[in-house]
């Protein structure tokens, strides 16, 4: 696996999230792309639709399975990445970059306290695969 982005917190569902002001782009890891296999369809949510923290909110069809995505945390859709419509294996090719799904506006209440920081996230993982 290659480094893992600093600049974003991660959750133990394999989402990443970047946050801007009260903005929260979500995605998921090269470790949930990789176990999930190629990326044939993505079906995600609709700008608008209101989320709560571990609500799943989209999903990941692979040649492997099915998965869901859970919201990190919660808010407001605000915007979707339209071109994984028509070339979801974005996901696999670049997760952290050209490959997030969809944007949060973070609720007032809502809280980045129980997101890994990168240092906790490679604990996890590897306390996984135990």
């Amino acid at each position: 696996m290659t480094d893992l982005p600093t600049d974003r917190s991660y959750t133990t569902e394999h989402e990443w999230v970047q946050i801007e002001e009260q903005t929260a782009r979500v995605g998921v890891t090269e470790f949930a792309a990789t176990a999930l296999g190629d990326i044939v369809y993505v079906d995600l949510p609709t700008v608008g639709t209101a989320v709560t923290a571990g609500s799943a909110c989209a999903e990941l069809e692979s040649t492997k399975s099915v998965s869901d995505v859970y919201a990190p945390v919660a808010g407001v859709i605000v915007s979707v990445n339209d071109q994984l419509s028509d070339s979801p294996e974005t996901i696999n090719a670049d997760p952290y970059l050209a490959g997030w799904l969809f944007e949060i506006e973070m609720s007032a209440e809502s809280s980045a306290e129980d997101l890994l920081n990168t240092e906790a996230y490679v604990a996890h993982l590897a306390s996984s695969s135990d």
